[in-house]
């Protein structure tokens, strides 16, 4: 028997770090859908697609293959049989990754893999639609809130961790311009989903929120 946990979110509220916590703690695979569009936004920008070019758009699709697979205890990123997990972690895919994961035929095809994916086995997957549309009848759905400074903080040292060349103010502005996009674009904006459980983790620590979700999750099962 198979179980899907969804957890859906804003940016760096903490989302991928209780989904790779309970994947863990679980044995379940953990599925970062927002690696997906961070890769087709990499892809796209490489070979400079028009976004707004429906047939440039639906083309360069054809022709990107994502995969995960662990590298050095890590679920990490191949675009095509590429590494691209550092790459797809800058800046310039962040201040770009909210409108490619606007697009209908991009979310479109990302959806199926995703449900392809969990279709044969126990998954926690996180993102801004998984409870909602991914997958409405997950198990179990967690939404993910913190802080609006406390986000901007963690993305920061996050990025200044992985080496990245930013500053506190552009995280800000990065934040709030994806929360804006999530939130407000046609197709399967962010929300949380009505039978959600709601997180915040402003105050909790890594340990304490996912002790809370294990909590939530025992009850059901």
């Amino acid at each position: 028997m198979t179980m899907t946990i969804a957890i859906d979110g804003y940016s760096s509220c903490g989302k991928s770090t209780l989904a790779k916590a309970l994947a863990k703690k679980l044995s379940f695979a953990y599925v970062d859908s927002g690696a997906m569009y961070r890769a087709v936004t990499h892809y796209f920008l490489r070979h400079d697609v028009d976004i707004n070019n429906d047939i440039e758009v639906i083309n360069a699709l054809e022709k990107v293959k994502i995969d995960f697979v662990i590298i050095d205890g890590k679920n990490t990123c191949l675009l095509n049989g590429e590494n691209v997990e550092f790459d797809i972690r800058s800046m310039r895919i962040s201040n770009n990754v909210s409108e490619v994961a606007a697009i209908g035929t991009v979310r479109e095809k990302l959806v199926g893999l995703q449900r392809s994916i969990a279709s044969s086995k126990s998954i926690v997957m996180d993102g801004r639609d998984i409870g909602t549309v991914v997958f409405p009848d997950a198990d179990i759905k967690f939404f993910v809130t913190a802080d609006r400074k406390i986000r901007t903080k963690r993305r920061y040292q996050e990025l200044i961790a992985a080496g990245k060349d930013v500053t506190m103010r552009e995280v800000q502005q990065n934040l709030d311009h994806r929360d804006h996009i999530d939130t407000t674009r046609e197709i399967s904006p962010l929300r949380k989903a009505e039978d959600a459980i709601e997180i915040d983790n402003t105050y909790l620590t890594r340990e304490e929120q996912l002790t809370l979700a294990l909590k939530f999750i025992e009850e059901i099962k």
